[in-house]
C-alpha cells in the first residue's frame, strides 16, 4: 500500500505537471507563479495551497489508531478525531523567515 512519502511525491509531481500545463511552458518564473495561484487537491493534501515562502499549507490532522474491530477494510487503520485548517496549523509565510516569491 502507497505511504504518505509516495502520496506526497505524487501529490507534488502531480501539482507541478498542472502548473506547467496552465504556464504554458516549464519555464520556472511562470511556473512557479502557476503554483502559487492554483489551489492543492488531492488524496493528500485537501483544501491545500502553496505559500508565499513555497511551503505547502494544507490542514492537519488529529488521528487515533482503530481497534481491529474498527476496521472495515484493508489498510483502514485510522479515525479522525481532529482538523486543524491549514491557516491555523502552519506559521504565517510572512513570519518564516523564507524568502517569499514575488516580494
Amino acid at each position: 500500500m502507497p505511504n504518505m512519502v509516495h502520496a506526497g511525491t505524487y501529490s507534488g509531481v502531480m501539482q507541478y505537471l498542472k502548473a506547467i500545463e496552465k504556464a504554458g511552458t516549464d519555464a520556472t518564473e511562470p511556473v512557479a507563479k502557476a503554483m502559487h495561484e492554483m489551489p492543492v487537491d488531492d488524496v493528500f493534501a485537501r483544501n491545500a495551497k502553496v505559500g508565499a515562502n513555497g511551503r505547502l499549507i494544507s490542514d492537519v490532522y488529529l488521528m487515533e489508531v482503530k481497534k481491529p474491530e474498527e476496521s472495515k477494510r484493508a489498510w483502514d487503520y485510522y479515525k479522525v478525531l481532529a482538523t486543524v485548517p491549514g491557516d491555523e496549523a502552519y506559521i504565517k509565510p510572512a513570519d518564516s523567515g523564507c524568502e517569499l516569491v514575488g516580494q
